[in-house]
């Protein structure tokens, strides 16, 4: 619950950024000197692509949440049973056990979104964010039933 919290109070402090860098932007437009317009309007377009980039990771975790919830609903959540050095990481090795059976389950069945779902959390151990988030997008896309694009 911590997290999110967190997560919405940086997130509403980022709005409110936004707010304030876009009234800037508008109040360089408002000026008449080429270069200030210049600078506002980059001022302005900023805060509209933040906000974009905010929403759509916004969406994606409410979305991946609501998989967790139905997966830990039906008892299928993946049970954290990894290795942890000294500082508490995750054993490296242990991450790679569990990865190669999760690519595997995938392969298996790979329109089943909770396989995805799974290998997601698999990535995210083995500390690959970037394949995390492409499988936890292709869990959601097959669970909402859209197609998928390889």
């Amino acid at each position: 619950m911590g997290g999110k919290i967190t997560y919405v109070f940086l997130s509403t402090v980022l709005v409110l950024v936004f707010g304030v860098v876009a009234m800037e932007g508008v109040l360089l437009l408002l000026t008449g000197e080429p270069a200030a317009m210049g600078m506002g309007a980059v001022a302005f377009l900023l805060p509209c692509v933040g906000a974009w980039f905010l929403w759509k990771n916004t969406s994606f975790a409410r979305r991946a949440n609501r998989l967790a919830a139905e997966l830990e609903a039906e008892g299928g959540l993946p049970v954290d049973d990894l290795r942890r050095t000294g500082g508490g990481r995750i054993d490296r090795d242990s991450a790679d056990e569990v990865f190669a059976r999760r690519k595997a389950e995938t392969e298996e069945s790979p329109e089943d979104w909770r396989c995805w779902f799974r290998l997601a959390v698999a990535y995210h151990d083995a500390r690959d964010t970037p394949r995390a988030r492409k499988a936890m997008q292709r869990a959601i896309t097959l669970r909402e039933g859209r197609t998928v694009s390889a």
